[in-house]
């Protein structure tokens, strides 16, 4: 994770968070719990979804052009609630908008390294988040550091199944089954979830998982872990807005929209996940945003 300083936050203004698509709504989930109080703005960027398919110039220029957007709107924090987004444009945004806090993702490898017991860690990312300079340094020196083996599986495609919003769908089982077996037969026993999309699909791949261990008679399953970094960043967004007295201590007066939600995609998709994310509740508005 990463952030900027901010000065003179308002604990009443709210708070941006952008994602290439819906995934970004399983960090606002917890965001949400750790911060009861606050006020969330969210883009859905599935105009230009998948990120991952993107250089990372467009990927900076999306970055800025959404947090112009966000600050137009008052924000006093933004939450880069996408892996590859913030390995292409979290430094810049940092340069350029340096009185802002922000906070990026990052694949939860540390962690993961401190939960495997097999020191065999298996990364479900993006390419580009795989194949980005910050991800490999950090990989490189967690490895040696802790002589963690991590293993490293582009799930492409995915991003782009979930993004229709129907997580029933076989073709997502079937992504699943392409990425997920290879990592256990090489004796992974810890999954980092590295793309924000990835948590909305855990019962499938604890189906991947199970199916496995059935097909190729191994017994009972053994436990493998999943790494979710979305609590972490909730915990840090709370830490740096107590740090800048910028937490909301009680809903900002007159705010009755806790949750306003833009898409450049369809509406109704970004409806159908809030739904299936939980956050379906009165206290929001959905729009659709020409960004």
């Amino acid at each position: 994770m990463t952030q900027s300083d901010n000065k003179h936050a308002d604990s009443n203004a709210p708070v941006g968070v952008f994602d290439s698509g819906i995934g970004g709504l399983s960090v606002v989930q917890h965001l949400r719990e750790h911060l009861p109080n606050e006020t969330f703005l969210y883009v859905a960027d599935s105009g230009y979804a998948p990120y991952g398919e993107r250089s990372n110039q467009e990927l900076i220029d999306r970055s800025i052009k959404i947090t112009d957007f966000f600050l137009n709107q008052g924000i006093k924090a933004l939450v880069i609630a996408c892996n590859t987004a913030t390995a292409a444009a979290v430094s810049t945004l940092r340069q350029r908008y340096p009185d802002l806090i922000i906070i990026g993702m990052e694949p939860g490898i540390k962690p993961a390294a401190a939960r495997s017991e097999s020191k065999i860690v298996g990364i479900l990312a993006t390419r580009s988040t795989l194949q980005s300079e910050k991800f490999i340094q950090l990989s490189q020196q967690l490895s040696s550091a802790t002589q963690t083996q991590f293993i490293p599986q582009a799930c492409v495609g995915l991003v782009n199944q979930i993004e229709q919003g129907n997580l029933d769908s076989p073709s997502i089982l079937d992504l699943l089954r392409q990425y997920v077996p290879p990592l256990l037969a090489q004796g992974v026993d810890t999954l980092v979830l590295g793309c924000t999309h990835y948590p909305f699909v855990v019962p499938q791949i604890q189906t991947v998982i199970h199916e496995y261990f059935a097909n190729n008679h191994l017994g009972q399953a053994r436990k493998i872990h999943l790494i979710d970094t979305g609590e972490a960043v909730a915990r840090r967004l709370r830490s740096l807005l107590q740090e800048h007295k910028a937490l909301a201590d009680k809903p900002a007066p007159g705010q009755l929209t806790r949750l306003r939600a833009w898409t450049t995609g369809n509406v109704e998709t970004l409806k159908l996940a809030l739904n299936f994310s939980k956050l379906n509740h009165q206290d929001q508005l959905i729009l659709s945003a020409d960004i």
